[in-house]
C-alpha cells in the first residue's frame, strides 16, 4: 500500500509519464508515510475522453492515491497538496491546451484489502 494511479487525456503526447511517477513516487517517499516497495504506480493514457461539452483545447491529469483507512485528514490533505505541487511542476505544459490538473485520495477498506508478497 498505496496504490497510485495516474489517468491522463491522451491528447497530452509529451507527457513524461515514467518520469512523472518516479517523482510522485519521492513524494510519497519523503512524506515519511510509505516504505519503498510498498508504494505501486502506473500511468494509464485516456484515449476517449471529454472536457465538459467541448472536444478540443482542453485535457487532465488525475492522480488518485488510494490508501489503507485510518490516517489523520491533516496527513491526507498534506499528502494531496504534495502530490499536486510536484505534478503542476513535473514537466512543460502544452500552451495551446487548458490543462486540469486534480488529485483524489481513496480511503481503502482494511478489512476487505488483502496482500500477499510471493
Amino acid at each position: 500500500m498505496p496504490h497510485l494511479t495516474v489517468e491522463y487525456s491522451a491528447n497530452l503526447t509529451a507527457l513524461p509519464a515514467a518520469a512523472l511517477l518516479r517523482t510522485l513516487n519521492d513524494v510519497l517517499l519523503h512524506s515519511g508515510q510509505f516504505d519503498g516497495p510498498d508504494i505501486k504506480s502506473r500511468a494509464l493514457p485516456l484515449p476517449v475522453f471529454l472536457v465538459g461539452d467541448e472536444p478540443d483545447g482542453h485535457a487532465f491529469v488525475h492522480v488518485k492515491l488510494s490508501l489503507l483507512a485510518g490516517r489523520q485528514p491533516e496527513v491526507k490533505k498534506m499528502l494531496s497538496q504534495q502530490l499536486l505541487a510536484a505534478l503542476q511542476s513535473a514537466c512543460d505544459w502544452p500552451a495551446g491546451l487548458a490543462v486540469q490538473l486534480c488529485v483524489e485520495l481513496l480511503d481503502i477498506d482494511r478489512g476487505s484489502y488483502s496482500k500477499a508478497t510471493l
